[in-house]
């Protein structure tokens, strides 16, 4: 009976304890160009994403990952923003990079971009923004 009212007592404790406070995610904003002609072919690839790049996405600890259109002045931009919740974005991002079916991805969703001219004279696709409000 005694060791009874102890693991009753424990178990009332370990609910008492405190839990550690989620860590809070970092935000990420791109934005890049979208060749018209290729738009709906863009649109196409994102209705059905490969499986296996959505997996790499969450094992590289990514949420709440969005991609949207604007058509501005004539031409068409894409904004994406996402969330991220590891320790080290450099290595997961290298990681998602040599994924070969993310590597075929982008292959695909590449050719549908124009970047801007800071994004391409750094090699890149899509352009860093500045977070400047977020609302938790």
């Amino acid at each position: 009976m005694k060791g009874l009212c102890v693991l009753i007592l424990l178990g009332l404790l370990a609910g008492c304890t405190p839990s550690s406070p989620k860590k809070q995610p970092r935000h990420f904003g791109w934005v890049t160009g979208l060749k018209p002609e290729k738009a709906a072919y863009y649109k196409q690839l994102h209705s059905q994403p490969w499986p296996g790049v959505n997996k790499m996405l969450k094992e590289s600890r990514i949420q709440n990952f969005s991609i949207h259109l604007k058509e501005i002045e004539g031409k068409q931009y894409l904004f994406a923003y996402l969330e991220y919740t590891g320790d080290d974005f450099d290595a997961d991002m290298k990681k998602l990079a040599a994924d070969p079916e993310t590597q075929r991805w982008w292959k695909e969703t590449d050719s549908c971009q124009s970047p801007l001219p800071e994004a391409a004279a750094k090699g890149k696709i899509w352009a860093d923004m500045e977070e400047v409000y977020y609302l938790e």
